[in-house]
Protein backbone atom coordinates (compact mmCIF):
# COMPACT_ATOMS: atom_id res chain seq x y z
CA UNK A 1 0.00 0.00 0.00
CA UNK A 2 1.24 3.42 -1.26
CA UNK A 3 1.47 6.61 0.72
CA UNK A 4 0.00 9.53 -1.56
CA UNK A 5 3.13 12.23 -0.52
CA UNK A 6 2.96 14.18 -3.99
CA UNK A 7 -0.36 16.01 -4.93
CA UNK A 8 -0.90 17.68 -8.25
CA UNK A 9 -2.83 20.58 -8.38
CA UNK A 10 -3.82 22.65 -10.94
CA UNK A 11 -6.12 25.92 -11.06
CA UNK A 12 -8.92 25.60 -13.52
CA UNK A 13 -10.51 28.61 -14.84
CA UNK A 14 -14.19 28.15 -15.71
CA UNK A 15 -17.06 30.31 -16.43
CA UNK A 16 -20.44 29.25 -15.02
CA UNK A 17 -24.00 30.87 -14.68
CA UNK A 18 -25.10 31.22 -11.07
CA UNK A 19 -28.50 32.02 -12.41
CA UNK A 20 -30.84 29.35 -13.61
CA UNK A 21 -30.81 27.08 -16.42
CA UNK A 22 -28.30 27.54 -19.04
CA UNK A 23 -29.22 27.70 -23.14
CA UNK A 24 -27.55 24.32 -23.30
CA UNK A 25 -24.90 21.93 -21.54
CA UNK A 26 -21.52 23.42 -21.59
CA UNK A 27 -18.56 21.94 -23.11
CA UNK A 28 -14.82 21.01 -21.57
CA UNK A 29 -12.28 18.67 -22.94
CA UNK A 30 -9.53 17.62 -21.05
CA UNK A 31 -7.14 15.27 -21.50
CA UNK A 32 -6.64 12.12 -20.03
CA UNK A 33 -3.08 12.10 -18.20
CA UNK A 34 -1.11 9.50 -17.44
CA UNK A 35 -0.18 8.10 -14.20
CA UNK A 36 2.53 11.07 -12.94
CA UNK A 37 0.37 13.52 -15.08
CA UNK A 38 -1.93 16.55 -13.90
CA UNK A 39 -4.88 16.95 -16.17
CA UNK A 40 -5.20 20.45 -17.83
CA UNK A 41 -8.44 21.45 -19.56
CA UNK A 42 -8.92 23.94 -22.04
CA UNK A 43 -11.46 26.61 -21.93
CA UNK A 44 -15.07 26.02 -21.91
CA UNK A 45 -17.18 25.89 -25.35
CA UNK A 46 -20.67 25.68 -25.99
CA UNK A 47 -22.07 22.25 -27.45
CA UNK A 48 -25.52 21.42 -28.38
CA UNK A 49 -27.93 18.70 -26.32
CA UNK A 50 -27.24 15.92 -27.89
CA UNK A 51 -28.92 12.45 -26.73
CA UNK A 52 -26.86 9.25 -26.74
CA UNK A 53 -27.98 5.83 -27.06
CA UNK A 54 -28.06 3.77 -24.16
CA UNK A 55 -25.48 0.99 -24.09
CA UNK A 56 -24.93 -2.31 -21.84
CA UNK A 57 -21.11 -2.49 -23.56
CA UNK A 58 -18.22 -2.75 -21.61
CA UNK A 59 -16.12 0.40 -22.55
CA UNK A 60 -12.29 -0.40 -22.65
CA UNK A 61 -10.19 1.73 -19.78
CA UNK A 62 -8.87 4.45 -21.49
CA UNK A 63 -5.26 4.72 -22.95
CA UNK A 64 -3.10 7.66 -21.62
CA UNK A 65 -3.33 10.92 -23.99
CA UNK A 66 -7.23 10.05 -24.34
CA UNK A 67 -9.29 13.57 -24.03
CA UNK A 68 -11.68 13.44 -20.81
CA UNK A 69 -14.92 15.17 -22.36
CA UNK A 70 -17.14 17.18 -19.85
CA UNK A 71 -20.67 18.54 -20.56
CA UNK A 72 -22.90 20.41 -18.57
CA UNK A 73 -26.05 18.55 -18.35
CA UNK A 74 -28.48 20.15 -15.25
CA UNK A 75 -28.35 23.57 -13.80
CA UNK A 76 -30.20 25.25 -11.19
CA UNK A 77 -30.20 22.29 -8.88
CA UNK A 78 -29.82 22.94 -4.35
CA UNK A 79 -27.46 20.30 -2.71
CA UNK A 80 -28.28 17.49 -4.85
CA UNK A 81 -26.92 14.28 -2.89
CA UNK A 82 -28.70 10.69 -3.94
CA UNK A 83 -28.49 9.63 -7.69
CA UNK A 84 -29.51 6.72 -9.79
CA UNK A 85 -30.92 5.48 -12.77
CA UNK A 86 -33.96 3.80 -13.69
CA UNK A 87 -34.10 0.57 -16.27
CA UNK A 88 -35.37 3.15 -19.01
CA UNK A 89 -32.30 5.57 -18.38
CA UNK A 90 -34.20 7.92 -16.39
CA UNK A 91 -32.31 9.46 -13.92
CA UNK A 92 -33.34 10.34 -10.49
CA UNK A 93 -31.97 13.01 -7.60
CA UNK A 94 -32.35 13.50 -4.42
CA UNK A 95 -32.60 17.32 -2.57
CA UNK A 96 -31.31 16.89 0.60
CA UNK A 97 -32.40 20.15 2.20
CA UNK A 98 -35.87 19.83 0.92
CA UNK A 99 -36.34 16.31 0.67
CA UNK A 100 -37.65 16.08 -2.78
CA UNK A 101 -36.46 13.71 -5.39
CA UNK A 102 -36.65 14.24 -9.05
CA UNK A 103 -36.23 12.82 -12.39
CA UNK A 104 -34.26 13.30 -15.55
CA UNK A 105 -35.93 12.15 -18.68
CA UNK A 106 -33.03 10.63 -21.20
CA UNK A 107 -32.14 13.78 -23.02
CA UNK A 108 -33.57 16.46 -20.92
CA UNK A 109 -32.20 19.81 -19.86
CA UNK A 110 -34.18 19.98 -16.96
CA UNK A 111 -35.89 18.25 -13.68
CA UNK A 112 -39.22 16.75 -12.88
CA UNK A 113 -40.79 16.34 -9.41
CA UNK A 114 -42.24 12.84 -8.68
CA UNK A 115 -42.27 13.70 -4.95
CA UNK A 116 -41.30 14.81 -1.30
CA UNK A 117 -39.97 11.95 1.13
CA UNK A 118 -42.10 12.61 4.64
CA UNK A 119 -40.53 13.57 7.94
CA UNK A 120 -37.27 14.66 6.59
CA UNK A 121 -35.13 16.76 8.87
CA UNK A 122 -32.66 18.78 7.34
CA UNK A 123 -29.95 20.66 9.71
CA UNK A 124 -26.09 20.56 8.93
CA UNK A 125 -25.02 17.34 7.09
CA UNK A 126 -28.15 15.95 7.68
CA UNK A 127 -31.64 15.87 5.40
CA UNK A 128 -31.97 13.52 2.23
CA UNK A 129 -29.06 11.31 1.33
CA UNK A 130 -28.63 8.70 -0.42
CA UNK A 131 -30.96 6.50 -3.12
CA UNK A 132 -30.77 3.25 -4.32
CA UNK A 133 -32.90 1.41 -7.26
CA UNK A 134 -34.26 -1.86 -6.88
CA UNK A 135 -32.62 -4.70 -8.55
CA UNK A 136 -35.90 -5.81 -9.31
CA UNK A 137 -37.62 -1.94 -10.27
CA UNK A 138 -39.20 -3.06 -13.42
CA UNK A 139 -41.27 -5.02 -11.17
CA UNK A 140 -41.63 -4.04 -8.19
CA UNK A 141 -41.08 0.37 -8.53
CA UNK A 142 -39.39 0.43 -5.27
CA UNK A 143 -36.55 2.74 -4.41
CA UNK A 144 -34.35 2.75 -0.94
CA UNK A 145 -34.09 6.05 0.56
CA UNK A 146 -32.32 6.85 3.08
CA UNK A 147 -32.84 10.09 5.27
CA UNK A 148 -32.46 12.28 8.50
CA UNK A 149 -35.84 12.19 10.86
CA UNK A 150 -36.48 14.05 13.95
CA UNK A 151 -34.59 11.32 15.97
CA UNK A 152 -32.83 9.26 14.00
CA UNK A 153 -31.26 8.28 10.67
CA UNK A 154 -33.67 5.78 8.71
CA UNK A 155 -33.95 3.65 5.62
CA UNK A 156 -37.19 3.33 3.83
CA UNK A 157 -38.61 1.88 0.24
CA UNK A 158 -40.98 4.16 -1.59
CA UNK A 159 -43.12 3.10 -4.58
CA UNK A 160 -42.19 4.72 -7.65
CA UNK A 161 -45.54 4.32 -9.78
CA UNK A 162 -46.89 6.96 -12.83
CA UNK A 163 -44.22 9.42 -12.17
CA UNK A 164 -45.45 9.78 -8.37
CA UNK A 165 -43.92 8.51 -5.02
CA UNK A 166 -46.20 6.21 -2.89
CA UNK A 167 -46.16 3.48 0.18
CA UNK A 168 -43.14 5.23 2.02
CA UNK A 169 -42.37 2.43 4.29
CA UNK A 170 -39.48 2.40 6.85
CA UNK A 171 -37.18 -0.62 7.20
CA UNK A 172 -34.61 0.19 9.30
CA UNK A 173 -34.04 3.53 11.65
CA UNK A 174 -32.31 4.10 14.85
CA UNK A 175 -29.26 4.86 12.87
CA UNK A 176 -28.01 7.74 15.31
CA UNK A 177 -28.07 11.39 13.60
CA UNK A 178 -25.96 14.53 14.42
CA UNK A 179 -25.34 17.68 12.99
CA UNK A 180 -22.42 16.22 11.13
CA UNK A 181 -21.32 12.82 10.23
CA UNK A 182 -24.80 11.32 9.27
CA UNK A 183 -23.34 8.74 6.20
CA UNK A 184 -26.10 7.93 3.28
CA UNK A 185 -24.81 6.22 0.87
CA UNK A 186 -26.29 2.71 0.10
CA UNK A 187 -25.83 0.49 -3.09
CA UNK A 188 -26.90 -2.41 -3.84
CA UNK A 189 -24.12 -5.30 -4.44
CA UNK A 190 -23.57 -8.09 -7.05
CA UNK A 191 -25.28 -10.55 -4.04
CA UNK A 192 -28.56 -8.61 -4.29
CA UNK A 193 -27.82 -7.01 -0.76
CA UNK A 194 -28.06 -3.65 0.02
CA UNK A 195 -24.77 -2.15 1.29
CA UNK A 196 -25.08 0.84 3.66
CA UNK A 197 -22.73 3.82 5.19
CA UNK A 198 -23.49 5.41 8.25
CA UNK A 199 -21.64 8.32 10.09
CA UNK A 200 -20.89 8.27 14.15
CA UNK A 201 -22.79 11.96 13.90
CA UNK A 202 -20.04 13.47 15.76
CA UNK A 203 -19.99 10.85 18.80
CA UNK A 204 -16.38 9.18 18.01
CA UNK A 205 -16.82 5.88 20.65
CA UNK A 206 -19.82 4.43 18.77
CA UNK A 207 -18.06 3.64 15.26
CA UNK A 208 -15.77 0.74 17.88
CA UNK A 209 -19.45 -0.20 19.50
CA UNK A 210 -20.93 -2.98 17.77
CA UNK A 211 -24.37 -2.46 19.33
CA UNK A 212 -24.02 1.04 17.44
CA UNK A 213 -25.72 1.62 14.18
CA UNK A 214 -23.05 4.70 13.55
CA UNK A 215 -19.90 4.63 11.70
CA UNK A 216 -20.41 1.49 10.26
CA UNK A 217 -21.10 -0.27 6.87
CA UNK A 218 -24.07 -2.06 7.10
CA UNK A 219 -25.37 -5.29 5.19
CA UNK A 220 -29.44 -5.81 4.73
CA UNK A 221 -31.56 -7.71 2.32
CA UNK A 222 -34.12 -6.26 0.34
CA UNK A 223 -36.85 -6.29 2.85
CA UNK A 224 -34.99 -4.41 5.56
CA UNK A 225 -34.09 -7.23 7.81
CA UNK A 226 -30.07 -8.18 8.22
CA UNK A 227 -28.46 -10.05 5.38
CA UNK A 228 -27.73 -13.54 5.67
CA UNK A 229 -24.08 -14.39 6.83
CA UNK A 230 -23.15 -10.81 8.55
CA UNK A 231 -19.71 -11.49 10.40
CA UNK A 232 -21.49 -10.50 13.84
CA UNK A 233 -23.99 -12.61 15.12
CA UNK A 234 -24.55 -9.90 18.41
CA UNK A 235 -25.05 -6.68 15.78
CA UNK A 236 -27.07 -8.48 12.75
CA UNK A 237 -27.08 -5.74 10.30
CA UNK A 238 -22.91 -4.86 11.07
CA UNK A 239 -20.74 -5.54 7.96
CA UNK A 240 -17.97 -3.82 9.30
CA UNK A 241 -17.38 -1.09 11.80
CA UNK A 242 -14.44 1.41 13.19
CA UNK A 243 -15.78 4.61 10.12
CA UNK A 244 -15.78 8.17 11.10
CA UNK A 245 -18.09 9.07 7.84
CA UNK A 246 -18.78 7.09 4.98
CA UNK A 247 -19.93 8.53 2.38
CA UNK A 248 -18.88 6.76 -1.04
CA UNK A 249 -20.10 3.30 -1.63
CA UNK A 250 -19.04 1.45 -4.93
CA UNK A 251 -18.59 -2.56 -6.17
CA UNK A 252 -15.19 -2.56 -8.99
CA UNK A 253 -15.74 -5.06 -11.95
CA UNK A 254 -14.17 -8.04 -9.71
CA UNK A 255 -17.25 -7.88 -6.60
CA UNK A 256 -15.03 -5.99 -4.60
CA UNK A 257 -16.24 -3.56 -2.12
CA UNK A 258 -14.39 0.13 -2.15
CA UNK A 259 -15.74 2.74 0.61
CA UNK A 260 -14.55 6.48 0.85
CA UNK A 261 -14.21 8.05 4.16
CA UNK A 262 -14.17 12.07 5.12
CA UNK A 263 -11.08 12.04 7.96
CA UNK A 264 -10.98 14.11 10.67
CA UNK A 265 -7.66 17.13 10.69
CA UNK A 266 -5.49 14.79 8.80
CA UNK A 267 -5.84 11.80 6.27
CA UNK A 268 -9.19 11.03 4.34
CA UNK A 269 -9.38 7.60 2.83
CA UNK A 270 -10.17 5.06 0.50
CA UNK A 271 -10.54 1.60 1.89
CA UNK A 272 -11.19 -1.97 0.66
CA UNK A 273 -13.80 -3.56 2.72
CA UNK A 274 -13.34 -6.76 4.15
CA UNK A 275 -16.43 -8.40 5.84
CA UNK A 276 -15.92 -8.03 9.68
CA UNK A 277 -13.00 -5.49 8.66
CA UNK A 278 -12.53 -3.01 12.07
CA UNK A 279 -10.71 0.56 10.48
CA UNK A 280 -9.76 2.17 13.14
CA UNK A 281 -11.68 5.53 13.58
CA UNK A 282 -10.91 7.06 16.40
CA UNK A 283 -8.30 4.94 17.20
CA UNK A 284 -6.36 5.74 14.25
CA UNK A 285 -6.23 7.83 11.31
CA UNK A 286 -4.71 7.02 7.80
CA UNK A 287 -2.22 4.65 7.21
CA UNK A 288 -1.23 3.34 10.64
CA UNK A 289 -0.17 -0.11 10.73
CA UNK A 290 -1.58 -1.95 13.97
CA UNK A 291 -2.92 -5.45 14.87
CA UNK A 292 -6.98 -5.65 14.52
CA UNK A 293 -7.31 -2.88 12.23
CA UNK A 294 -7.69 -2.06 8.39
CA UNK A 295 -5.42 0.18 6.57
CA UNK A 296 -6.56 2.01 3.96
CA UNK A 297 -5.44 1.68 0.95
CA UNK A 298 -4.91 5.38 -0.05
CA UNK A 299 -5.01 8.39 1.82
CA UNK A 300 -5.06 12.33 1.23
CA UNK A 301 -4.61 15.25 2.64
CA UNK A 302 -8.54 16.52 4.14
CA UNK A 303 -7.96 19.99 1.74
CA UNK A 304 -7.32 18.04 -1.45
CA UNK A 305 -10.09 15.44 -1.12
CA UNK A 306 -12.77 15.11 2.24
CA UNK A 307 -14.51 12.74 -0.06
CA UNK A 308 -18.39 12.60 -0.58
CA UNK A 309 -19.77 9.74 -3.26
CA UNK A 310 -17.50 7.04 -5.58
CA UNK A 311 -18.00 4.80 -8.70
CA UNK A 312 -16.30 2.44 -10.40
CA UNK A 313 -15.87 3.51 -14.24
CA UNK A 314 -13.41 2.66 -16.86
CA UNK A 315 -11.00 1.10 -14.48
CA UNK A 316 -10.91 3.14 -12.16
CA UNK A 317 -12.67 4.34 -8.56
CA UNK A 318 -13.30 7.73 -9.01
CA UNK A 319 -13.70 10.05 -6.03
CA UNK A 320 -15.73 13.28 -5.25
CA UNK A 321 -14.01 15.65 -3.41
CA UNK A 322 -16.03 18.25 -1.30
CA UNK A 323 -13.44 20.27 0.19
CA UNK A 324 -11.00 19.64 -2.31
CA UNK A 325 -12.90 20.38 -5.62
CA UNK A 326 -11.76 18.00 -7.62
CA UNK A 327 -12.82 14.17 -8.87
CA UNK A 328 -9.52 11.69 -7.90
CA UNK A 329 -9.22 9.11 -10.56
CA UNK A 330 -7.50 6.10 -8.51
CA UNK A 331 -6.51 3.44 -11.42
CA UNK A 332 -7.38 -0.34 -9.97
CA UNK A 333 -4.09 -3.00 -10.72
CA UNK A 334 -3.90 -6.78 -11.16
CA UNK A 335 -1.70 -6.72 -7.95
CA UNK A 336 -3.09 -8.25 -4.38
CA UNK A 337 -1.23 -6.89 -2.22
CA UNK A 338 -1.24 -3.26 -3.65
CA UNK A 339 -4.32 -3.13 -5.73
CA UNK A 340 -4.55 0.80 -6.50
CA UNK A 341 -2.53 2.79 -9.12
CA UNK A 342 -1.15 6.03 -8.37
CA UNK A 343 -4.05 8.88 -7.93
CA UNK A 344 -4.69 11.33 -10.49
CA UNK A 345 -6.85 14.58 -10.18
CA UNK A 346 -9.78 15.38 -12.45
CA UNK A 347 -11.81 18.67 -12.56
CA UNK A 348 -9.62 20.17 -9.93
CA UNK A 349 -11.78 23.58 -8.93
CA UNK A 350 -13.38 24.00 -12.55
CA UNK A 351 -16.56 22.90 -10.68
CA UNK A 352 -16.48 23.94 -7.52
CA UNK A 353 -17.29 20.87 -4.60
CA UNK A 354 -18.19 17.37 -6.01
CA UNK A 355 -20.46 15.52 -4.31
CA UNK A 356 -21.90 12.24 -6.20
CA UNK A 357 -20.64 10.30 -9.21
CA UNK A 358 -22.71 7.79 -11.01
CA UNK A 359 -22.25 5.78 -14.05
CA UNK A 360 -25.20 5.95 -15.90
CA UNK A 361 -26.80 3.46 -18.24
CA UNK A 362 -24.76 4.87 -21.71
CA UNK A 363 -21.77 4.03 -20.42
CA UNK A 364 -20.92 7.74 -19.55
CA UNK A 365 -20.06 8.99 -15.59
CA UNK A 366 -22.17 11.73 -14.42
CA UNK A 367 -20.81 14.12 -11.08
CA UNK A 368 -23.23 16.42 -9.34
CA UNK A 369 -21.95 19.10 -7.62
CA UNK A 370 -22.43 20.73 -4.04
CA UNK A 371 -22.17 24.53 -3.87
CA UNK A 372 -25.25 25.61 -2.24
CA UNK A 373 -24.73 25.98 1.70
CA UNK A 374 -26.89 24.82 3.97
CA UNK A 375 -28.44 28.13 4.42
CA UNK A 376 -30.10 28.56 0.54
CA UNK A 377 -27.24 30.79 -0.74
CA UNK A 378 -24.71 29.85 -3.48
CA UNK A 379 -21.16 29.79 -3.81
CA UNK A 380 -19.62 29.60 -7.58
CA UNK A 381 -22.91 29.08 -9.04
CA UNK A 382 -25.89 26.97 -8.70
CA UNK A 383 -25.55 22.95 -8.53
CA UNK A 384 -25.24 20.91 -11.56
CA UNK A 385 -24.82 17.99 -13.01
CA UNK A 386 -21.98 17.16 -15.20
CA UNK A 387 -21.64 14.47 -17.66
CA UNK A 388 -18.22 12.95 -18.20
CA UNK A 389 -16.90 10.46 -21.19
CA UNK A 390 -13.75 9.59 -22.72
CA UNK A 391 -13.14 11.07 -26.32
CA UNK A 392 -13.14 7.82 -29.12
Amino acid sequence: MALLIGLPLAALAVACSSNGPEPGPSSTTISQPGPTETAVPTPATQASTQQVPASSAAVPTPRPGTALLVNTLITGLSVPWGLGFLPDGTALVTGRDDGSINSIAPGATGTTSVGTVDGVAHGGEGGLLGLAVSPGFATDGVLYIYYTAADDNRIATVVLRNGALSDQTVILDGIPKGGIHNGGRMTFGPDGLLYVGTGESGDRPIAQDLSSLGGKILRLSPDGSPAPGNPFPDAPYVYTYGHRNVQGLAFDDRGRLWASEFGQNTWDELNLITAGGNYGWPEIEGQVARDGFVEPERVWPTDAASPSGIAFWQGSIWMAGLRGERLWQIPLTDSATDPTGEPVAQLTEAYGRLRTPQVAPDGSLWVSTSNTDGRGDVRDGDDRILRLEFES
